[in-house]
């Protein structure tokens, strides 16, 4: 039976492959397994940075997500950015998406934020449905991007 926690140190090397998976499928990323593992070390461990969930299945990493704290001055209240939800292919409809998701809504909940965003490729239409099957809706937003290094 898969399960849900919150990653530890020893599951990076196993999240950043999974990330590299993602990265090679959107548009506007370029793995690099360096960058990833440097990104994670960042969070776990460091709640005020943000939680990676992993869902265990069999003994290794099938799944992962990670939720990002922000303030929102629209809503005067912690909101938090979902990012990097992956399945591995061979995990993919055994329900771990859904179960991921579902055990992000809830800790957020049980934390106080009040709202999850996340955002997808504009073509990923699986992942579109996904998330509304999921109880999540479409903002009429749009988003732009600056990078900030050289």
């Amino acid at each position: 039976m898969p399960v849900i926690r919150m990653a530890e140190s020893g599951d990076i090397d196993s999240c950043a492959r999974l990330l590299e998976l993602l990265f090679s499928q959107e548009h506007e990323f370029i793995p690099d397994l360096r960058k990833q593992k440097a990104g994670l070390e960042m969070i776990i461990g460091n709640p005020t940075a943000g939680v990676v969930l992993v869902c265990e299945a069999e003994g290794r990493v099938a799944g992962m997500l990670t939720l990002l704290p922000l303030v929102s001055t629209a809503l005067g209240r912690k909101v938090l950015l979902l990012e990097d939800m992956i399945v591995d292919p061979q995990w993919r409809g055994h329900g771990i998406g859904t179960q991921l998701v579902g055990y992000a809504q809830t800790w957020a909940q049980d934390h106080g934020y009040a709202r999850i965003t996340l955002l997808t490729d504009g073509d990923n239409v699986a992942a579109h449905r996904f998330y509304e099957a999921n109880g999540f809706t479409r903002s009429s937003m749009n988003v732009f991007r600056k990078l900030s290094e050289p």
